[in-house]
């Protein structure tokens, strides 16, 4: 995969931590960290998103359309 550098600005408190998870040898060093930490945060907020376009569902109807969908292929 392709990758590009860039400048990121943080927290001094924020970049402790970081280290210490470096030091601890959790990460190999802080751009893993970073990029770890990104992906798992835009993951999560793709799931989440799902979430609540699923909440939005009504259960009852969309059982009824499978049903009917499921019913229909078995007849053909």
């Amino acid at each position: 995969m392709a990758k590009t550098k860039i400048t990121v600005t943080m927290d001094i408190g924020i970049l402790k931590k970081l280290d210490a998870l470096v030091h601890r040898k959790v990460f190999h060093n802080r751009n893993q960290a970073i990029q770890k930490a990104v992906d798992e945060k835009l993951s999560r907020m793709v799931k989440n998103r799902l979430d609540r376009e699923c909440a939005k569902l009504d259960a009852k109807f969309e059982k009824a359309l499978a049903e009917g969908i499921l019913s229909g292929r078995s007849e053909a």
